[in-house]
């Protein structure tokens, strides 16, 4: 009896370490992001927001390609049907759909055409019978039951939701060593201190690479020297702002201690060097104001990244025009 006794514990105690064992396996990676609730995006606005830990970490996270999301299957255009007033809707919608973003009431869709455009693999320019389709596709491969290519709040919520989900997620500090300071020519305010003009160096890196290829598209009409490089002059692509210490993260929090949620964020990507604001046109670099983030979206230089970026390594955080973060490749 007593050894029978002894081997039912040796068996317990085994199912329970396997227990522990698959539930610290099922926990999420640090470059996941949560769940939403309805109405409410995975994080907020760059300046606003994190998805990283609280405290730097111990060493800088290896610089790896983050997670994308897939959706289930592709849809082929036979499998979707529209509901019969989607284009209606959608025009509705597209500048009166209520949601809500850090902390902050928001209006429509309308400023977001290019990425969401992109997401659905449509042109821009689609015929509104297109979208609908398009939207419905997604709709269906992204699991919702009964597609109606409306991209109504359900559908908005969890297109935001991919597009934070594939972001950074991280605010690790890098070491001194894995930073370089850029020349202040290629920054949109040459003015601006050698200690606020550090990048990672892969990012930089990458973003070189991004900067020789934009420049060498006739499309954008931007001022290049002979040499095939952007001349001094040029204003598109250039950079506002990259890496920046908690320390003047903080100093800035102090200068301005009513910003909150929606103001400086706890744990900024700009923490890593791989965050980069690049200028993409507007009244001004990084107002979040929608007149503001509208002009942005509309110009060339926007809709290249939108077009192009990632291809070298650069995803965007959807609320921001200006800001783009390096995951790789």
């Amino acid at each position: 009896m007593l050894r029978s006794k002894q081997a039912l514990f040796v068996v317990l105690a085994s199912l329970a370490a396997l227990s522990v064992t698959a539930a610290t396996l099922s926990l999420p990676d640090r470059g996941e992001v949560a769940a939403t609730q309805p109405g409410v995006p995975a994080v907020g606005p760059s300046e606003a927001a994190s998805v990283g830990p609280e405290a730097p970490a111990a060493s800088p996270e290896p610089l790896v390609p983050a997670p994308t999301p897939a959706l289930p299957r592709a849809v082929a255009e036979t499998d979707v049907v529209v509901a019969p007033n989607a284009v209606q809707q959608n025009e509705d919608l597209r500048g009166r759909l209520d949601w809500v973003f850090g902390g902050k009431q928001q209006r429509g869709w309308s400023i977001y055409q290019p990425l969401i455009a992109r997401t659905l693999g449509v042109e821009e320019t689609a015929p509104p019978e297109e979208f609908a389709r398009a939207v419905a596709r997604w709709q269906k491969a992204a699991g919702q039951q009964q597609p109606t290519g409306v991209l109504d709040s359900a559908t908005w919520m969890r297109m935001v939701q991919t597009w934070q989900s594939r972001r950074l997620g991280s605010s690790a500090t890098p070491r001194a060593d894995e930073l370089v300071t850029v020349s202040a020519s290629e920054f949109w305010d040459p003015g601006r201190p050698a200690d606020l003009r550090q990048v990672e160096r892969t990012t930089y890196e990458a973003y070189r690479r991004m900067l020789t290829a934009a420049a060498a598209d006739p499309s954008l009409g931007l001022r290049v020297r002979p040499d095939g490089e952007l001349d001094e002059s040029e204003k598109f692509f250039k950079i506002v702002s990259a890496y920046r210490s908690r320390e003047h993260q903080e100093r800035l929090r102090r200068a301005d201690p009513s910003s909150g949620r929606a103001g400086l964020a706890r744990n900024s990507p700009h923490f890593t060097g791989r965050a980069l604001d690049l200028y993409v046109g507007g009244y001004d670099p990084v107002s979040t104001k929608d007149d503001n983030r509208l002009l942005q979206t509309q110009t060339r230089a926007y809709r290249w990244l939108v077009r192009h970026a990632e291809s070298f390594g650069f995803r965007p955080y959807y609320y921001e025009p200006w800001h783009w973060e390096y995951v790789g490749r």
